[in-house]
C-alpha cells in the first residue's frame, strides 16, 4: 500500500501521524519542517511524491498560526513536486469557531481558512468533530467529517454502568451530539441551560432532565478553559448525580484548565489524541484515547476509493 500513498507531518502532531502509520503497517515519509533563522517556516519533501496519493497529517492546534502555517506550506511544496492528490488530515480544525458573523465588523476566519487550504493546493480535506457542521459547506473541495463517538462510546461501554447513565449537554447547543451519544450507550438525556457572561466564561442556570442518584457524562467537542465542563458539573453535583464523567473530543486545555479539572466535580475527562497533550498538562484526571485507528481506516478507504460511511457505524 505505502508504494502508492504518502503520509506526511509538520511539527503539529508527529506521534499521532507515526500511529496513523503503524496502523497501515507502514511509515511516515521523510520531509524537513523547521525555521529559517528569520522564523519563516522551511519545508523540504525528502521523498519522490510524483504520481502519488499524499495524506498531511497536521492539526492546527497551538500554535494555531505556526502549525497553520506548516500546514499549507507542506501542501503546496507537495503540489510542486506532482503529487497526485493531496489531502489535508486535520483531526483538530483551529479558528472553527469563528464560523458565522454573530457581531457587526467580526471575520469569518473558518471559511478564510478553507480558502487558504484550497489555495494552498489541497484536493480534499479529512477532519474531526468540527465545532460547527456548516464550515463543511465552506470548503469547494470534498470535505470528510469523522466523528468521535465511536471511540468514547467503546471506552465507557467497558465501564458497565447499568441502568443509572445520564448523558448531559454543557448547552443548548450540544444537544444533537448529546442525543447520539445517549442513544449509542442507551442512556438518559439531559441539558444545562446556561447562560454566558464572557467568552471564556459561564453562569450555569438550571438543568432540563432527570439526573438524581445517576452517573453522568458530559459530552462536547472542544474543552479549552474548561470553564463551561465545570460549571455544568457543580451544578449537576448540586442536583444529586453520582459521579461525573467528561468525554471531549479536542482537549485545548488552555492557560490553567488542568489545574482548575483537578478542583472540580468531574471524576475523569477522557479526551482524544487529536490534540497532542503536554506532559505539563497531564493529570491523574484526564485519560487520553486514540483516533489513530478510526483515521487510519479513513485513510485506507479514501485511498481505495470506499465509502467511509461504515466508520459511523457502532
Amino acid at each position: 500500500m505505502f508504494n502508492r500513498i504518502s503520509i506526511f507531518t509538520g511539527n503539529a502532531h508527529p506521534k499521532l501521524a507515526k500511529d496513523i502509520a503503524k496502523y497501515l503497517k507502514g511509515e511516515v515519509s521523510q520531509a524537513l519542517v523547521s525555521r529559517f533563522s528569520d522564523g519563516e517556516v522551511r519545508v523540504k519533501i525528502e521523498e519522490n511524491v510524483r504520481g502519488k496519493d499524499v495524506f498531511v497529517v497536521q492539526p492546527t492546534s497551538p500554535p494555531v498560526n505556526e502549525n497553520l502555517m506548516e500546514l499549507l506550506i507542506m501542501i503546496d511544496a507537495l503540489k510542486r513536486a506532482s503529487a497526485r492528490r493531496i489531502t489535508a488530515v486535520i483531526p483538530y480544525f483551529g479558528y472553527a469557531r469563528q464560523d458565522r458573523k454573530d457581531q457587526p465588523r467580526v471575520p469569518i476566519t473558518a471559511k478564510l481558512v478553507a480558502n487558504l487550504l484550497t489555495t494552498a493546493g489541497a484536493d480534499r480535506v479529512l477532519t474531526l468533530d468540527l465545532h460547527a457542521g456548516q464550515i463543511q459547506g465552506f470548503f469547494d473541495i470534498p470535505l470528510d467529517h469523522l466523528y468521535a463517538i465511536n471511540v468514547f462510546v467503546e471506552y465507557f461501554s467497558k465501564k458497565k454502568f447499568k441502568n443509572n447513565l445520564v448523558v448531559v449537554s454543557p448547552d443548548v447547543g450540544g444537544i444533537k451530539m448529546a442525543r447520539a451519544y445517549a442513544k449509542r450507550l442507551r442512556a438518559g438525556l439531559a441539558i444545562v441551560d446556561k447562560r454566558r457572561n464572557t467568552p471564556d466564561s459561564t453562569e450555569a442556570i438550571h438543568i432540563l432532565g432527570e439526573v438524581k442518584a445517576k452517573v453522568a457524562i458530559l459530552v462536547d467537542d472542544i474543552i479549552a478553559t474548561g470553564s463551561s465542563l465545570i460549571e455544568a458539573a457543580k451544578v449537576l453535583k448540586k442536583a444529586g448525580t453520582k459521579k461525573i464523567y467528561a468525554a471531549v473530543t479536542h482537549g485545548v486545555l488552555s492557560k490553567d484548565a488542568p489545574k482548575k479539572l483537578e478542583n472540580s466535580e468531574i471524576s475523569q475527562l477522557v479526551i482524544t489524541d487529536s490534540i497532542p497533550l503536554p506532559k505539563e498538562k497531564r493529570t491523574s484526571k484526564i485519560k487520553v484515547v486514540s483516533v489513530a485507528p478510526l483515521l487510519g481506516e479513513a485513510i485506507k478507504r479514501i485511498h481505495e476509493e470506499k465509502s467511509i460511511s461504515i466508520l459511523f457505524n457502532f
